[in-house]
């Protein structure tokens, strides 16, 4: 579902209200006036029930550093996906917002060709086919050795500060040069009759004669609750599976890490590439970067800011963590040797930020997705990438990248039951025990917000820490100018 864009003329509208026509505007029931939204406010973050949380909240007009709340805001906290608003905000502010990534393939000797990747997270069958195509018109009719250069992105491919759970489910796939279906493998999970395990039957058939799987899930009455967890063990090709389903309920997806994914690549174009008549001898893994000359055939990704919205929309760890090496690749800075793309990435990332205006001493990263436990970000961090990125030239692109309340991404089952429409356009942000939502709101009596809500150390389920957000955002809706 692509985002709708506000229009600008109920933008404009809602900013450019005057003291005396709010005034001729007869005040409705249940508005709240700025000077009590603080006593409002603190009595849902006080509640008994978040006596061991910790809140970090910071809500200020779009138009100003003027402050309508304030609580603990340029604290650190864990902020989990939020560190996407600070990713992608580099990203456009650094490399643009038609930047395309380019993947390669170049002729070598006798009879060998290199495919050089430069992490493209949209490669799929479509582009391998793709790929053969160019490849066959060009008169290549036979590979003796098919060579994937995974050399462009330098260091380990997981994150040494991810969790191990986190690391083997599919949202947590490595990062490479050379990416397949988001470095992946999906399974369908199926009800049977009650009592009976899942079906666990996989996307690629093929697969399965590649796997152990672990089968510990369950069919479940129509009254019971579902959940599915998946993962797979790090020293054998074996997959586990746990949860449970409805009976009569659709099928599910669920997805694991590749174990190897540039081999998992090279895998599917050698498969692709004799399919479409070009037999391959061989297929090999090169990290030795080389300067190739003759370029045979080439697909490109869409433009970054296509990249960007599904980063945001749809949460995804994999292009945010391809975005934050694409700003350790393409610098003028000179590499230290042996230095992790990643670990440039991220200096690149404060200096693009700190360009942007961002203070560089109000948040420290660990990674480019908010997977990483080591993450520290203070609202005040993320309120100041919000209203920059809005006045900035990619403003529209950088808001339209983000969910909508109750119609797209990670938001479109929030606060879409409400008597009244809430204008919202957030990130969002969840590990066990945090919850974050940061963002644009409209409102439809005063003028346009940005905030950020961070609950850190809580003991409570991400249900009830994200009904306690919305509770705020609601607040926010009803105010006006008194």
């Amino acid at each position: 579902m692509k985002i709708k864009r506000i229009a600008v003329s109920l933008f404009m509208l809602i900013i450019g209200y005057t003291p005396q026509v709010v005034a001729q505007t007869p005040a409705v029931a249940g508005d709240i006036c700025p000077g009590d939204l603080g006593a409002k406010v603190d009595a849902i973050a006080n509640r008994a029930e978040f006596s061991r949380s910790r809140w970090g909240i910071l809500i200020q007009p779009l138009s100003s550093t003027a402050t309508l709340y304030s609580r603990d805001a340029t604290k650190y906290f864990i902020p989990a996906s939020n560190v996407k608003l600070l990713t992608t905000a580099a990203a456009l502010h650094k490399l643009g917002a038609d930047f395309r990534i380019k993947t390669s393939v170049y002729s070598g000797a006798n009879g060998s060709l290199y495919v050089a990747g430069r992490g493209d997270p949209t490669i799929g069958e479509a582009q391998l086919k793709d790929l053969a195509q160019q490849l066959k018109r060009r008169g290549v009719d036979r590979v003796n050795e098919l060579i994937g250069d995974d050399s462009y992105f330098q260091g380990s491919a997981v994150n040494q500060n991810w969790e191990w759970e986190d690391a083997q489910a599919g949202y947590g796939a490595p990062i490479n040069s050379l990416i397949f279906n988001q470095n992946a493998i999906e399974l369908v999970l199926s009800p049977q009759a009650i009592g009976q395990p899942l079906k666990v039957s996989f996307a690629e058939p093929k697969l399965a004669n590649q796997w152990q799987i672990q089968n510990n899930s369950l069919t479940v009455s129509q009254n019971e609750s579902e959940f599915i967890e998946v993962g797979r063990e790090f020293d054998r090709a074996a997959i586990r599976v746990s949860g449970q389903l409805k009976v009569g309920a659709e099928s599910e997806s669920a997805y694991v890490a590749v174990v190897n994914p540039t081999n998992n690549f090279l895998q599917h174009f050698q498969q692709v590439l004799v399919a479409d008549g070009i037999p391959v001898k061989q297929a090999l893994i090169t990290s030795n970067f080389r300067n190739f000359t003759q370029e045979l055939a080439a697909v490109e990704s869409p433009p970054l800011a296509e990249l960007v919205k599904e980063t945001n929309r749809e949460s995804n760890n994999l292009y945010a963590e391809v975005l934050l090496r694409l700003l350790g690749k393409v610098t003028g800075n000179m590499p230290v040797p042996q230095e992790d793309t990643d670990e440039i990435g991220l200096k690149e990332l404060k200096i693009a930020l700190t360009q942007l205006g961002v203070n560089p001493n109000s948040y420290i990263l660990a990674d480019g997705s908010g997977l990483s436990r080591h993450n520290l970000i203070s609202p005040e961090a993320l309120v100041q990438t919000l209203r920059l990125m809005a006045n900035s030239p990619a403003g529209s692109i950088y808001r339209a990248s983000l969910p909508i309340a109750g119609e797209s991404g990670t938001l479109k089952n929030r606060l879409n039951l409400t008597p009244n429409r809430v204008i919202l356009q957030a990130k969002t942000g969840t590990l066990s025990g945090v919850s974050a939502l940061s963002g644009y709101i409209e409102v439809p009596n005063y003028e346009p917000l940005v905030f950020s809500i961070i609950v850190n150390q809580s003991d409570l389920s991400a249900a009830k820490l994200r009904s306690a957000t919305d509770e705020i955002v609601l607040l926010l809706n009803r105010l006006r100018r008194c």
